[in-house]
């Protein structure tokens, strides 16, 4: 498949391809002087929907455990514009599950469009708080992926 047959499968992503999603809603701050969402707000709106998912579902606490999923590499391809004030969807999946990191595929949407507005993906690595140094998952969220993996 060539890279503009996948580019064109992308768009046609729904909220129904990811394993969980989040309503969000846009705050004045997010709009930049364009008029719509600024790019960084994407990442913001990816971060708390992966983390939320982690801490409410996988029953993860990332501020007190001896490891912690750092971000080691991130995207996104921008299809529409976004603006405030606006509830959005914020879709994660898990893309690619390893020993120690986890990928995941994040879909933007308007909640009253099923159009995908954004497609990000996200690389977690796990590091030992204290010697930065990798380490396996945590066995809850690693629960929690495998979980979302089999129910596809």
């Amino acid at each position: 498949m060539t890279a503009d047959a996948d580019r064109s499968q992308d768009r046609s992503l729904t909220r129904e391809h990811f394993d969980h999603v989040t309503r969000v809603t846009t705050r004045w701050s997010d709009n930049d002087m364009y008029g719509h969402l600024n790019n960084a707000v994407y990442y913001e709106l990816f971060d708390s929907a992966i983390n939320a998912w982690l801490i409410t579902a996988g029953e993860s606490d990332a501020m007190a455990g001896p490891e912690l999923g750092v971000v080691a590499e991130s995207g996104c391809r921008f299809f529409r514009e976004l603006e405030y004030p606006r509830p959005l969807d914020v879709g994660v999946r898990v893309e690619r599950l390893g020993r120690s990191s986890i990928t995941y595929g994040l879909g933007l949407f308007d909640a009253e469009d099923t159009a995908i507005a954004a497609l990000g993906h996200w690389v977690h690595v796990y590091i030992d708080r204290d010697s930065r140094g990798t380490v396996p998952m945590p066995a809850a969220v690693r629960d929690l992926l495998e979980r979302a993996v089999a129910q596809r």
